[in-house]
Formats: C-alpha cells, sequence, structure tokens
C-alpha cells in the first residue's frame, strides 16, 4: 500500500502541473486548450531530435514551449479573442480539437516511431521501506519547484497579481489599466512551457511517443474539472488525489477501469460541487 501511496503522488505531481496549465488558461480567456496533450508531445518531439542531433536538450524544451504558446496566440486563437462567453468557449473547443486532429496526423505520419525517454542513471533510492526509481524523484522534485515557482509568481509579484486580477474581473481589471489579452498571451506562453515540462518529467518515468497527446489532454481535463476551472492550487490538489486514486484503481482492478474510475470522480464532483474542489463559485 505505501508503494501505491508514493506512485500515486509521483503521479499525481504531474496530473497536478499538467493541469495548470489548462487551468490557468481557461480561468484567464475562457478558452479551453483540447490540443494540450499535442504541445507536449510536439516539445516532447522537439526534444528527442534536438538530442538525436547533439543539441542539448534543456533549451529545446523552453524553445519549443514558448514558441509553442505565442503560436497558438498569433495564429489560432484571433478569433476566439473576438467572442465572448460560451461562443468563445465553443470556437476554441472546435478550433483545438481540429488542431490536435492536425498534429496527431502529422506526427503519426512523419515520425511514427519516435519517442522521448529520458534515463536518469543511479539505483533505486529506498523510501519508507520503498526502492523509488530516480527517474520518479527527479520528475517529481522539478514538478515541486515548477509549482511553487508558479505560486510564488501570483502571489508575490505585481505581473503574476495583474493575471489573478484578470482571472477574477476581466472588465474591472481593464478599467484600471491591465490589458487582458497581453496577461492571456503571457498565460499562454507559460502554458506552453508546462506542457513541455510535463512531456520531459513524463519521460523520466515512462516514454512519450506520438499517440501521447490524447491521453495527456483527457487527463488534463479530468483534473482540471475535479480541481476546479481558473484554480492552479485546485489542479495540484485534484492532481494528487487523482494519482492515488489511479494508482491504486490500476493495481487493484485494472488500468483500462482506472480511468473509468477517474471519470467516475470527475462526473461526482460535478454533480456534488459544480465549480470544482478549489473553484470558484460563479
Amino acid at each position: 500500500m505505501t508503494a501505491n501511496l508514493l506512485d500515486g503522488i509521483v503521479l499525481g505531481l504531474q496530473f497536478g502541473l499538467l493541469a495548470a496549465g489548462l487551468t490557468l488558461v481557461y480561468g484567464l480567456g475562457g478558452v479551453l486548450n483540447l490540443a494540450y496533450g499535442q504541445m507536449a508531445v510536439i516539445a516532447a518531439m522537439a526534444v528527442a531530435i534536438a538530442r538525436d542531433a547533439g543539441v542539448p536538450a534543456l533549451p529545446a524544451v523552453g524553445i519549443a514551449g514558448v514558441l509553442l504558446g505565442l503560436l497558438f496566440d498569433r495564429t489560432l486563437l484571433r478569433p476566439v479573442y473576438r467572442l465572448q462567453g460560451e461562443a468563445r468557449v465553443l470556437l476554441s473547443l472546435l478550433l483545438t480539437l481540429g488542431a490536435s486532429f492536425i498534429v496527431d496526423g502529422y506526427l503519426n505520419w512523419r515520425y511514427p516511431l519516435k519517442a522521448l525517454g529520458l534515463h536518469i542513471p543511479g539505483g533505486a533510492v529506498e523510501i519508507l521501506g520503498v526502492p523509488m526509481r530516480r527517474g520518479s524523484l527527479v520528475a517529481s522534485a522539478i514538478t515541486l519547484v515548477v509549482i511553487a515557482g508558479l505560486f510564488l509568481f501570483f502571489s508575490r509579484t505585481s505581473l503574476g497579481r495583474a493575471v489573478r486580477s484578470v482571472i477574477e474581473d476581466e472588465e474591472g481589471a481593464r478599467l484600471v489599466g491591465i490589458d487582458p489579452n497581453r496577461m492571456l498571451r503571457l498565460i499562454l506562453v507559460v502554458s506552453g512551457v508546462l506542457a513541455a515540462l510535463v512531456a520531459v518529467t513524463r519521460a523520466m518515468v515512462s516514454p512519450v511517443d506520438v499517440k501521447s497527446g490524447l491521453p495527456i489532454t483527457v487527463f488534463a481535463l479530468i483534473v482540471t474539472v475535479v480541481g476546479g476551472l481558473g484554480s492552479v492550487y485546485g489542479a495540484l490538489l485534484a492532481g494528487i488525489i487523482l494519482g492515488i486514486v489511479n494508482v491504486v484503481a490500476a493495481d487493484v482492478i485494472g488500468t483500462y477501469i482506472s480511468l473509468i474510475i477517474l471519470l467516475g470522480a470527475a462526473a461526482v464532483t460535478i454533480l456534488i460541487r459544480p465549480a470544482g474542489l478549489l473553484g470558484v463559485k460563479e
């Protein structure tokens, strides 16, 4: 049971980081990005190609994330920004879903066997009597540092507070001189970087291939719904809870049934608390 708990926390931290990028973009601009998993896969392929070419992988991660965020902002989401409310959400769903199909089709045609796997050298490390792979520990450490950085950014910097003000009251933020579009552009870049980091940390545990986009998006959506759209804290809490549930269910029942259990958890959350665990009630 201890092993399942620790593995669940490792997976849950990645779930939380995964959902953070998705929930921030929705909370700030009402844009639901169904191509989020494909952004992570593109970043993974960029790192794999850079590594094969002898280019350091770390710069490739950051560059890929920033470029993906800017590309989405400058192209796909331009018509979305002109709409408001449910129309904006619906158009973002349709456009990003179409983009995900295009990306999947291209990657499966161009790089059908490409995958990113990052091996962390060294033996297992014993924690609470359970041997843990170094890759899992390094991935968890990176995730914790990034999440802590996000919390500090939103709570201690003027730019982070400006983003929060747009999430809480877009019209009020506009009246005090904050440009919501600039804040959304910033968060899209942050979201792209988070997607790239998810791909890298995930690759330390298991390979990320061209077919990983849809599962990543599905898990991100489930965690986002349970945690609360627009809440980074909710994404982290829901990620850890669902990570533990997923590992325990997969061990006891089976991997395919565990996904059904996660979907059930999301459905129950919607029925009991539509705003999510830490989401803001409208």
